[in-house]
């Protein structure tokens, strides 16, 4: 928190100082509910209580983790075929020594294997400022996406056998000396190898823009991070930005050397009668322009998309995004759990509804060009956000995008 013993607090700003320093405390995701209160030891004094009731930290998770880029890829292209999916545990420890520092192993098999660890020690000096992580692991998958296509599908190669192999080890330094913003310097090494088919005249020789199907390289990134949000989970009030800088390879021309810059803007407004509204603007640029395939991912990938155009990738050199969203608190409700534990015997859940609005553009060079690419993209929709313990998310939206397409999609 950032207040401290001996400070001083004007009466009508207690209430506010008090709501902010209980969103920094929840915001160390170590604690499912957070009460601060104050005590009063005389007509000037007062005590801070603060009451927490702990998450539960150790996760052994059984995994069902599919091979596409969403349900609706999977349900719908693939008819739901479980010989895509991979299955089998992941560890965690979000606490290990109560420094909040956190341990995860996964140990997967079937359509991929993921062998790999991390390990995350946020506060590793006595201010609590500095942090290190370290990580490692080795990964297979039975198929690749080795080009897109016109319609801005991605082709895949597969095989009887593996196709993609691939090793690393990643090690970073965090500092935090500002409550707002914090650094984080990162360097890996990759090792990565793919069946010599995928970088064929038959396939995509500009794969990898080289005649290897072996890639080794470093990559170094930094980033800075602000942040003062509510809930860093699930905001309803604040902002956060962040920029990073990442290199891939040491050249600069030809191979996979890349340098990436990307911005991330987000702005959170809380209204009366518990509606709420957001703001979340993103733009990247690869440089230099001429990149392997393997280096042009931009929209479509992770949390980059266009609500509506899940079923779409826009690959390109540089891309802008921006997401809008008014949302309305439908209802919140408690289900009983019938466990022995003040903590754990009600489940909470809170119901948002929603209307969105999304944009996109994707540069690219000419030889590149698809159906998408180079034009500008819209979508929009409504929907449900459904929240429960550890800040679980289900979202249920109904999207129309630039095409007339729309459809149901899911995302958690």
């Amino acid at each position: 928190m950032q207040l401290e013993p001996g400070d001083s607090i004007q009466l009508e700003d207690l209430n506010k100082k008090l709501e902010k320093a209980r969103d920094q405390v929840y915001n160390t995701t170590l604690f499912i509910t957070v009460k601060i209160t104050p005590a009063f030891i005389g007509m000037n004094d007062f005590d801070l209580n603060v009451s927490v009731k702990e998450r539960w930290y150790i996760f052994p998770i059984p995994a069902f983790q599919l091979a596409d880029r969403s349900f609706n890829e999977w349900y719908v292209k693939y008819k739901g075929s479980l010989s895509r999916v991979s299955y089998g545990l992941r560890f965690y420890h979000f606490n290990i020594s109560g420094r909040n520092d956190q341990f995860s192993l996964s140990l997967i098999n079937g359509f991929t294997r993921n062998i790999s660890f991390e390990y995350k020690a946020p506060y590793t000096n006595p201010a609590l400022s500095d942090g290190e992580t370290l990580g490692s692991g080795f990964l297979q998958t039975r198929e690749i996406a080795f080009k897109t296509d016109n319609n801005n599908h991605l082709l895949y190669y597969k095989n009887d056998d593996f196709v993609k192999s691939e090793w690393y080890i990643t090690a970073s330094y965090s500092s935090r000396k500002a409550i707002k913003k914090k650094e984080t310097f990162l360097i890996s090494f990759r090792h990565i190898k793919v069946d010599d088919s995928v970088i064929s005249q038959t396939y995509n020789p500009g794969y990898f823009n080289s005649n290897s199907s072996i890639q080794n390289f470093f990559e170094l990134s930094y980033k800075l991070q602000f942040s003062e949000v509510d809930n860093v989970l699930y905001p309803l009030k604040g902002y956060t930005n962040s920029l990073l800088l990442q290199k891939r390879g040491f050249g600069f021309n030809g191979g996979i050397n890349q340098f990436i810059i990307k911005t991330t803007f987000n702005k959170y407004f809380t209204y009366p009668h518990k509606w709420y509204s957001s703001l979340r603007i993103i733009g990247q640029i690869n440089l230099p322009f001429s990149q392997p395939y393997f280096n042009q991912r931009a929209l479509g990938y992770k949390d980059d998309y266009l609500r509506g155009d899940e079923y779409f990738v826009v690959d390109g050199v540089a891309f802008g995004l921006a997401k809008f969203d008014i949302k309305k608190k439908l209802l919140h409700f408690n289900l009983p759990t019938f466990l022995k534990s003040k903590t754990y015997n009600k489940l909470p859940f809170t119901i948002y509804a929603k209307t969105f609005l999304d944009a996109g553009y994707v540069y690219s060079e000419k030889f590149f060009d698809t159906r998408l690419n180079n034009k500008f993209l819209y979508s929009g929709g409504f929907g449900f956000d459904i929240l429960t313990f550890y800040d679980f998310k289900l979202s249920f939206e109904f999207s129309l995008n630039q095409l007339g397409q729309k459809g149901l999609f899911l995302h958690n």
